[in-house]
């Protein structure tokens, strides 16, 4: 909880940056996620931490576990997953101005082996 705690301050802290008028000129090309990450630097160096302890800390807070029930998650959790989601989507985006865009990308996978059906797909249309 003593961790919880102090990283919902790194991320009030960076919204409150972030949303100062007096900042938010400088600030507004720069994400909120970038300042939070700021922000856990400084706290860790704060504690004491190494750089590589407070990047590793950093990494497993915001790694998304594919294996993680998303549904068990309260709202801000789940408001914190969607959130690094949607920056790395971002990240990955293909934008019509980058050099490698392709417009219309088909592809083929391989068929190496035989597909698995679920049961969903092998019942008739008789049953209904």
């Amino acid at each position: 909880m003593h961790f919880l705690y102090f990283s919902q301050d790194c991320s009030r802290a960076a919204e409150q940056l972030k949303n100062n008028p007096r900042h938010k000129s400088y600030l507004e090309q720069v994400s909120l996620r970038q300042l939070e990450k700021l922000f856990s630097f400084l706290r860790g160096y704060l504690w004491g931490q190494s750089l590589a302890e407070t990047m590793e800390q950093f990494q497993r807070e915001t790694t998304i576990d594919p294996e993680e029930d998303l549904n068990k998650l309260d709202d801000k959790e789940l408001a914190k997953r969607k959130s690094i989601m949607d920056e790395l989507f971002e990240k990955n985006q293909k934008k019509k101005d980058d050099p490698n865009f392709v417009y219309d990308i088909e592809v083929e996978f391989p068929q190496d082996e035989q597909l698995q059906s679920c049961g969903w797909d092998t019942e008739s249309a008789d049953e209904f």
